[in-house]
């Protein structure tokens, strides 16, 4: 009877997670998944910005230094 109980209890518990898991999605969890996808892409823009502004300022240093060495 005990054994029973217990396996009742876990059967129900499985489906719960299982539900829990469901594909469809709120709208508040499609707007934090979007928020996240837009941070990221932001994030990605903003690396590529800044090695794009230390190779310009790199370059302008090795002018500079030849420019001195004359």
């Amino acid at each position: 009877m005990k054994s029973r109980n217990i396996l009742s209890a876990l059967l129900i518990a499985l489906g719960l997670t299982l539900a829990g898991c469901a594909e469809d999605q709120g709208p508040a969890e499609e707007a934090g998944e979007n928020i996240d996808e837009s941070m990221e892409r932001a994030g990605d823009e903003i690396e590529g910005a800044t090695d794009e502004m230390g190779d310009t300022l790199e370059e302008a240093g090795d002018n500079m230094e030849q420019s001195t060495d004359n």
